[in-house]
């Protein structure tokens, strides 16, 4: 099993090694992963090193330990911390509580108390491990649910029980495609001709239907899910953008003639209406409810499309609420890709629903109207867009075809999208740049830190990390370190200045730590650097 990591924190050499030779790591389950001498030093460590346990004094120059753990409590909140302490100390560390400080041992360290709690510690952390494999098993388990846990949401979907704001992110939960532009219900009644069938017999028929639709369906580029839906069979069906109606109809007769030859099974297939949008195939399942009653009509054992039974009063083209959701989400969020599917599920809309020009204008100028309230919502002003001479008014005689349309829409949409993300990529970088100014301006105040700075710009300090580390590829203490050794080594080149005078130029109150970093930063000590320069100069 792999170990567990441990960072050794300590001022005295002596007591670090001590620590190191005498305690048996392998066997207790850990590995010593790296020292320091001091809480600073410490920190960076722990940020390269990222271990799952911290050993630390207490008394240590330029940081010292409690506020080192507070720090680690921050950046590695999963971190054990152990705290040694002198006698003195030992009370104000153990008040010092809400820095996730696991235990606090009395010096001199005792190897078999420490033995104790490094046990104690890799039992904590062994259980933590075994909660997460847990969670990994659960995650196992629900993949293993998914065909139920669809088939649960499309019969959701059936009867219009999702909310269209819930749609998109069930869907990525059970993984199933929602990008198709038309959607359709059908519903299938079973007729053995045996009176005398009971429940079970009901049941196994209605699975051996729904398994027939899954092994027989194959009309290229159409999707078909078969599922058990009130003692009926129901198939959620999405078609391709190069597949008919009519084509579909086709499958769905040519299936019904193979069950009754195969299965001697008599079924009745009833269609609702093609619909654009997912969320709406509740009422395709109502039409198909619709369409079955025409049996009595019609006749069992056929393929009814309510369409052609019953005429339609009802046709409407609306650019509704859901449609401005679709077309913002994949604007602002999606791809290009999302936004090459979707406006040809518009066009589509437009062009199957028979409607005069008229009545398709007000659905256009609704999603023109879309596209406007879009680009201003993000400080984009329409002309940026649409060009100087825009109105605001897009005629339908404008152009030749619904592709034609699309091909506009479609244009438009992917220009703001790449405004907005230019203009997200250009407020990243005035952020990091105002950052820099700050730092170059105050990097001789010895209180700069991160918090300090994210106040002046109104970010939180995680947000800020994450955005200053992808732009400048380091982080932020390390950039202030840089910003302040550049500074001390133009000094120590070009002025006489005492070192303890430079330190504090460069936001050091202690000359030995600025001692320290400096050669940490350059290979040499800041006398040693200066005595250099003066030889290079001569």
């Amino acid at each position: 099993m792999e170990q567990y990591r441990v960072l050794l924190v300590d001022d005295e050499e002596e007591i670090r090694m001590g620590i190191g030779r005498k305690t048996d790591w392998n066997a207790l389950g850990f590995q010593l992963v790296g020292e320091a001498e001091n809480g600073a030093e410490a920190l960076e460590l722990a940020e390269q090193l990222r271990p799952d346990v911290v050993l630390t004094d207490i008394n240590m120059p330029f940081m010292d330990g409690l506020e080192l753990c507070r720090r680690l409590s921050i950046c590695l909140p999963a971190a054990k911390m152990v705290v040694f302490s002198g006698f003195d100390d030992f009370e104000y560390a153990r008040q010092a509580i809400g820095m996730n400080i696991s235990k606090y041992i009395l010096k001199p360290i005792n190897a078999p108390e420490l033995r104790q709690v490094l046990q104690t510690l890799r039992e904590q952390l062994d259980q933590q491990r075994a909660e997460r494999r847990d969670v990994e098993a659960l995650r196992l388990r629900y993949e293993e649910s998914l065909p139920v846990l669809r088939e649960l949401f499309f019969t959701r979907l059936l009867d219009g029980r999702i909310h269209a704001e819930q749609l998109h992110q069930r869907a990525e939960r059970y993984d199933i495609d929602l990008t198709q532009s038309t959607w359709l219900a059908v519903l299938v009644e079973v007729d053995s001709g045996d009176e005398q069938e009971g429940m079970s017999r009901d049941e196994v028929m209605l699975l051996s239907v729904r398994a027939f639709f899954q092994e027989q369906f194959s009309l290229a580029e159409c999707a078909c899910h078969p599922l058990l839906y009130n003692d009926r069979v129901a198939l959620v069906a999405t078609l391709g953008q190069d597949v008919t109606l009519y084509s579909f109809l086709e499958e769905m007769g040519r299936i019904c003639t193979l069950a009754q030859s195969l299965l001697g099974l008599e079924l009745t297939a009833g269609l609702g209406r093609p619909h654009g949008v997912a969320h709406e195939l509740h009422l395709s399942a109502s039409e198909a409810r619709s369409a079955l009653d025409y049996r009595i009509l019609s006749g069992s054992g056929r393929v009814i499309y309510l369409g052609d039974v019953e005429p339609n009063r009802s046709v409407r083209l609306t650019f509704d609420e859901g449609d401005e959701r679709a077309l913002t989400s994949a604007v602002k969020l999606g791809t290009v890709h999302d936004v090459q599917e979707l406006v040809p599920q518009f066009m589509e809309r437009i062009r199957d629903t028979g409607l005069t020009l008229p009545q398709c204008q007000f659905f256009v100028l609704e999603l023109t109207t879309c596209l406007i309230k879009l680009a201003r919502a993000g400080g984009i002003e329409p002309e940026s867009v649409f060009g100087q001479d825009f109105t605001g008014v897009v005629r339908l005689s404008d152009f030749r075809s619904t592709k034609e349309l699309g091909a506009w829409c479609t244009q438009h949409c992917l220009r703001i999208q790449e405004l907005l993300s230019r203009q997200r990529t250009d407020s990243a970088g005035r952020t990091v740049e105002r950052a820099r100014d700050f730092i170059g301006n105050n990097f001789a105040n010895c209180e700069l830190n991160v918090d300090t700075l994210c106040s002046h710009l109104h970010l939180s300090p995680a947000y800020f990390s994450t955005l200053f580390k992808r732009e400048t590829g380091m982080s932020f203490t390390a950039y202030v370190t840089n910003v302040r050794m550049e500074f001390a080594a133009e000094l120590l080149g070009d002025t006489e200045e005492k070192t303890y005078l430079i330190a504090e130029r460069t936001g050091y109150l202690d000359p030995n730590y600025f001692s320290y970093v400096f050669k940490r930063h350059f290979g040499v000590s800041p006398s040693k650097y200066r005595s250099g320069r003066a030889t290079v100069v001569k």
